[in-house]
């Protein structure tokens, strides 16, 4: 099958692009636990239906090169690195006070081949942002990414090293600025805090807001110092629809493009804000959750895509693959070929499912004051910020194969071990035998 459908209409989005995609094929075989609602197979289901609608031949494919402990502590502690090196499910207990320090064992369990899992999603973050720089690719794609929550020193909320952070480090050293853009319905908190005091890095998410996880992203926080009006949260309620979540989105978007006007774009899209999602309570399409990828494409701009949540996995699968589609510039039929993994998408086996039923809680009076005080914030901005160019620091070597005290406070968690429904475990897989300092990340002196 070499065509998933039609090429998208002309026109800027109609471009082609050259796109390359990383992905491990071992990723399906890591597995946080029984009952536990983050199942990195769902990266090999979504991969399973990019190679049968024949997306692969549209663009790069690329196995990541793992990150090494240098390039995760490009943004980590070296003593966090070093524990999750170490830690393994057999010698855990000998290690409580650490696991506590780290905030490892609830939310983020130790499970075999944890580092390992680390090091694959990292280096394909890290790898996408390397091709991005090199001018070798106008858009890169790890779905595999997109681990928003880790912060420097712990894991949090399913995630253990910062992809994000490190991929945006890597961005700076050839762009002067760089927007990062997250459409995970829990608040993308890990990046936008390793940026908070820096106007090289803007953040903007828009997340479910109020008795959720993470609590962070109030429409007030905005950034601190240089940073000032660089964050920008966008609080919603339960039960968005594409309508509503698309007329915030466009507008905002089209003006942070405009002030900001960043040399490269990450957009993490993390599927947990669809309709029906077992962690999310959004009712956004696949449809109207890849609008989002669409028109971050429109502008042109060296564009890295990255996952992230997401716990009713066939539609991850089918958002993922739906998006890779619109990121090669094909529309991919709806009817969905026979795949390894056909009986997961039953009844129907369509690529899109219809929204549910349910009530939009974010009223059109809720929706226009939040874009008027963002666009407001934004009009504050100074208007493409300038940076002291410095000598750019090596590049990362990351190949690829084609083909001290600790904060003893209560963690908020993502998970509470128990679902919604009674479906806890859908086809599980076989368990396998703070601030970043960016003044190394400098753009190349002129």
């Amino acid at each position: 099958m070499e065509t998933g459908g039609n090429s998208l209409t002309a026109g800027p989005e109609g471009r082609k692009r050259v796109v390359s995609y990383f992905y491990d094929p071992e990723v399906g075989n890591y597995y946080y636990g029984q009952g536990h609602p983050m199942k990195p197979h769902r990266i090999r289901m979504a991969h399973s239906l990019i190679v049968h609608y024949g997306l692969h031949y549209k663009m790069d494919m690329f196995r990541p090169y793992p990150a090494q402990d240098n390039d995760l502590c490009r943004f980590h502690a070296d003593d966090y690195i070093s524990f999750l090196k170490s830690v393994c499910p057999e010698t855990q207990h000998e290690q409580l006070r650490v696991l506590k320090r780290f905030n490892v064992g609830e939310d983020c369990p130790v499970f075999s081949g944890l580092y390992q899992f680390c090091q694959s999603y990292a280096g394909g973050s890290i790898g996408g942002a390397v091709k991005l720089n090199h001018g070798h690719s106008d858009i890169a794609i790890n779905w595999s990414g997109g681990l928003h929550h880790a912060k420097k020193c712990e894991a949090s909320g399913f995630c253990y090293v910062n992809d994000i952070v490190l991929a945006i480090l890597e961005l700076l050293k050839y762009h002067e600025r760089v927007l990062y853009v997250d459409i995970d319905i829990h608040h993308g908190d890990g990046v936008e805090e390793a940026f908070y005091t820096t106007d090289r890095v803007m953040t903007v998410s828009f997340h479910k807001f109020g008795d959720y996880f993470p609590g962070t992203g109030d429409v007030r926080d905005l950034g601190y110092g240089k940073g000032k009006y660089y964050s920008l949260n966008v609080p919603l309620n339960d039960g968005i629809d594409d309508d509503s979540y698309l007329s915030l989105f466009k507008p905002i978007i089209s003006k942070v493009m405009e002030v900001y006007q960043p040399g490269a774009v990450v957009l993490q899209c993390g599927a947990d804000s669809l309709s029906g999602d077992r962690l999310g309570c959004f009712n956004l399409s696949v449809k109207g959750h890849a609008e989002c990828v669409r028109y971050m494409r429109t502008f042109n701009v060296p564009l890295l895509l990255l996952g992230g949540g997401g716990y009713t996995i066939r539609n991850v699968a089918r958002c993922w693959c739906y998006e890779t589609g619109v990121a090669v510039g094909v529309e991919v039929e709806d009817k969905m070929p026979y795949n390894e993994y056909f009986e997961y998408f039953g009844p129907d086996y369509h690529l899109h499912v219809a929204p549910m039923s349910m009530e939009n809680q974010n009223h059109r009076t809720y929706l226009d004051s939040i874009r008027e005080r963002l666009l407001e914030n934004l009009s504050k901005l100074q208007h493409v910020p300038s940076v002291q160019f410095q000598e750019r620091p090596p590049d990362t070597e990351l190949l690829e194969e084609v083909e001290e005290g600790y904060d003893s406070r209560p963690k908020a968690r993502l998970w509470d071990g128990e679902y919604s429904d009674s479906e806890t475990d859908e086809m599980e897989p076989k368990a396998r035998n703070h601030d970043v300092d960016i003044a190394d990340a400098s753009p190349p002196s002129k």
